[in-house]
């Protein structure tokens, strides 16, 4: 008899516990439903107002356009006189493209010897990055501004580029993480057998740091092709702006050719992060690795 109430109270805890679980796992899923929708509608809100026949927002009914077409993309591309949009994603192109190869090769150079190599002031200097990392990058855009005139930057791509390449190496803090997790047996290794630093950081360390290099380019282009602050700061040249400068200066009864615009100035964002997602991630986690 004891047996068989002991049977029964075990299979009411399962069942307890199954319910449990089914009312648990609901909730989550419920959550992260409303998450999901509450980031996904202003993208839906914002693809919708793309093909606004009217191309105001003021015409809207509620959130949505009354009619839609494809009036907006093409003006985006044939009404140039006044906004040359295909001009600006041409310099903004320009402009991520030098500044994703040179400032990755600075970071890692960068993060690298601060890895690798021990000299006296390593420590300090490493401080001192985190300590200038502390303040926003917009305390200095007026020291910034004012070095650009005396060095006749201001209205040249030139200088914009100068600066996200210069600032680049200040985020060397995550790849030189990635460095540590290498084991330094490899180096020693390689010393035995005659080689030098260099070749051991090309030919050994470099081809093992492939996540992180695709990590570094991916974020070093990304912050170029989306800044407006620099830009506008520095490009009074109408023929110079950017994306972010060009469709910000677009007027109220322009926003379906500011939405599409926007959606796609982010199509190669997006593909970038789809194709190399995988290296994103390895090369976020493993530099997350405090050395």
């Amino acid at each position: 008899m004891e047996a068989t109430v002991e049977v029964k109270q075990k299979s009411y805890k399962r069942r307890r516990f199954k319910l449990y679980q089914i009312v648990t796992v609901s909730i989550t899923y419920l959550i992260l439903a409303v998450v999901a929708f509450i980031f996904f509608f202003p993208i839906l809100w914002l693809v919708l107002s793309s093909f606004s026949k009217s191309g105001s927002m003021y015409s809207f009914d509620g959130f949505f356009p009354t009619q839609y077409g494809f009036d907006s993309f093409v003006k985006l591309f044939t009404d140039t006189t006044t906004y040359n949009y295909p001009k600006w994603f041409m310099n903004t192109f320009i402009v991520a493209i030098i500044s994703c190869v040179c400032g990755t090769f600075l970071t890692i150079l960068t993060a690298y010897a601060m890895s690798r190599l021990k000299f006296k002031a390593r420590k300090s200097m490493m401080k001192l990055t985190l300590v200038l990392g502390m303040f926003p990058s917009f305390m200095g855009m007026i020291a910034v501004y004012l070095l650009c005139t005396q060095f006749h930057l201001v209205n040249s791509l030139a200088g914009l580029i100068l600066i996200y390449v210069g600032g680049a190496p200040m985020s060397y803090m995550v790849q030189k993480g990635f460095f540590d997790t290498i084991p330094y047996e490899i180096d020693e290794c390689a010393m035995m057998h005659g080689a030098n630093k260099f070749q051991i950081f090309m030919k050994i360390n470099l081809p093992l740091a492939k996540p992180m290099i695709v990590y570094s380019g991916l974020t070093s282009f990304a912050f170029p092709w989306s800044d407006i602050i620099l830009p506008q700061m520095l490009l009074k040249n109408k023929e110079l702006w950017t994306v972010a400068v060009g469709l910000n200066s677009l007027g109220q009864d322009e926003f379906a050719r500011f939405a599409a615009g926007s959606i796609f100035i982010a199509v190669p964002i997006i593909i970038l992060y789809f194709c190399l997602s995988k290296f994103m991630v390895s090369g976020m986690s493993a530099g997350s690795v405090k050395g």
